[in-house]
């Protein structure tokens, strides 16, 4: 008798979740964004586009309010620019930075926390001080703690226990601890003779940064003798968490980026605090519902941009009013692309070669995030405490571990929280993300982690579930130093365009200096 791995997973889960309290059934739905609104740019232009019902004029005109289009209309306000107006697809702005909330306690959808910026970042810098987040204290900038990540930040479930930080021990083991050392010694190397900038905008071209951006990670990794299955793991853990695709996929610039460009890589050996980030209950939402409140007049929500045709003094814009179920016309003197590549190059009626050349480039990973309504707090194993981030060594393929929406309250007793679990998924699993329901998606999630918390299944009253098709640009080979994608970054006329697609991965400093960078 056969059996597969999946069909033996479904089988345990489905068999746990028939032994819930009381034989309630788990409540749960997909969430967040409309893969109908996104596949009606699709449909509407196989045949005739029915004429417009509505016009409006703009002077300028954003398309796209995920974090690029925000900082996009920020820029352009702060520049004087006061009639701009914005299209957003969903019916809330944030794109991968939206928020969500079950039971009353808010949740992230996406992206979950900010590294502190560094000097090559100042409009975050100077978002950051502007929403109250930091200050200037006797010429040190300092951050408000009620909004740094709360200690303990990062633990790891290694050999049934649970250890602090991410990078797996390597006690009694020197093999491992050599390893960790000599990518240590060579991500310093390459920081000093290199040029890594966050955002990678700051960066300076070289031909030291073209040969690492022309091969794979692995590559790279195989050739320095970097072997070791701890570090290995860890690494291949860093880019899906990053960038949504392990060393084999993503460029050598790309795997060195993710340390260079921030606060390098430090061996177990050394005495070294994490990394601080800011981070919230509902996630980076906090931030994009803050950028998005000055321009709720002129942000239009439930709309769905169908084309954009440049003429000789202005730029139409077709777009399918969802609400009203009608096509609008827009006119501006300027039109802005913060959306991904692969859509803009389907809205544009006259063909743009860059865009063309860039989009064809491009590769997108599809993510799933889950999150889990708990009416109580799980059963801690032994080793270190609750942590906000938490992750199994060798889990499943797919998953990046949860955090927990309540580590940064502050009230005495722990009580219902939301635990938000992320999945980075093959290209290959696209369809079935579409097609199957949301209850064996929500089955697969419990599956990864029981293993780690055998009363997750019992205590979990709801899972709701966001998906995204193309959540973000993978950094393969080649689309760091791509011509086209420098040319787009470059424009200045009519059209422009500003997303973190044109850095070739996602992350909210490339989306947020590059929206100001537009305006």
């Amino acid at each position: 008798m056969s059996f597969s791995r999946r069909g033996l997973l479904l089988g345990t889960v489905a068999g746990l979740l028939g032994c819930r309290p009381d034989a309630v059934a788990l409540q749960g739905e997909w969430v967040g964004a409309s893969h109908a609104r996104g596949h009606r740019l699709r449909e509407l232009k196989s045949g005739a586009l029915p004429a417009p019902q509505v016009r409006h004029r703009a002077q300028v005109l954003i398309l796209g309010a995920g974090v690029s289009g925000l900082a996009a209309a920020r820029g352009f306000t702060r520049a004087g620019v006061g009639d701009v107006h914005l299209l957003e697809l969903e019916d809330q702005a944030g794109g991968n930075s939206r928020g969500h909330q079950m039971g009353g306690l808010r949740c992230p959808l996406g992206a979950h926390y900010l590294p502190l910026p560094g000097e090559q970042a100042p409009e975050v810098v100077e978002l950051l001080e502007e929403l109250g987040l930091s200050r200037v204290e006797s010429g040190r900038r300092v951050y408000d703690e009620r909004h740094l990540c709360h200690s303990p930040q990062e633990r790891l479930f290694y050999q049934g226990a649970w250890v602090e930080g991410l990078l797996p021990p390597a006690e009694g083991d020197a093999a491992t601890l050599d390893q960790y050392r000599r990518f240590a010694r060579l991500v310093e190397q390459v920081r000093s003779e290199l040029s890594f900038a966050m955002p990678s905008l700051r960066a300076r071209g070289s031909a030291g940064l073209a040969r690492l951006d022309a091969m794979t990670f692995a590559h790279w990794l195989q050739r320095e003798g970097l072997s070791d299955a701890k570090l290995r793991w860890y690494l291949d853990y860093c880019c899906r968490d990053d960038y949504g695709a392990g060393p084999e996929t993503v460029s050598a610039w790309a795997g060195l980026h993710y340390f260079a460009s921030r606060h390098g890589f430090h061996p177990p050996s050394e005495e070294t605090e994490p990394e601080p980030v800011l981070t919230w209950a509902q996630g980076n939402a906090w931030l994009t519902e803050r950028l998005a409140m000055p321009q709720r007049e002129r942000l239009h929500t439930g709309m769905t941009v169908l084309q954009v045709e440049e003429q000789r003094h202005q730029v139409e814009v077709l777009a399918w009013n969802e609400g009203m179920q009608r096509v609008e016309q827009w006119t501006a003197r300027t039109v802005v692309f913060a959306l991904p590549l692969f859509i803009a190059k389907r809205l544009l009626r006259t063909t743009l070669p860059a865009l063309q050349s860039a989009a064809e480039k491009m590769r997108y990973a599809p993510w799933l995030v889950a999150n889990l309504r708990l009416r109580e707090p799980l059963l801690q194993r032994i080793g270190a405490p609750p942590a906000w981030d938490n992750v199994a060594y060798g889990g499943g393929a797919t998953a990046l571990g949860y955090v927990d929406a309540s580590h940064q309250g502050l009230r005495p007793q722990a009580g219902p929280t939301v635990l938000t679990a992320y999945h980075a998924l093959p290209a290959s699993q696209r369809g079935a993300l579409l097609s199957e329901p949301w209850s064996v998606w929500a089955e697969r999630v419990l599956g990864d982690l029981l293993a780690v918390h055998p009363d997750l299944s019992a205590k979990t009253e709801r899972i709701d579930l966001m998906r995204y098709g193309h959540a973000m640009s993978m950094p393969v080979p080649g689309l760091h130093t791509d011509a086209a994608l420098q040319s787009l970054s470059a424009l200045k006329g009519r059209l422009r365009f500003a997303h973190a697609d044109l850095a070739g991965y996602s992350v909210f400093e490339e989306a947020f200096c590059r929206g100001m960078a537009a305006a």
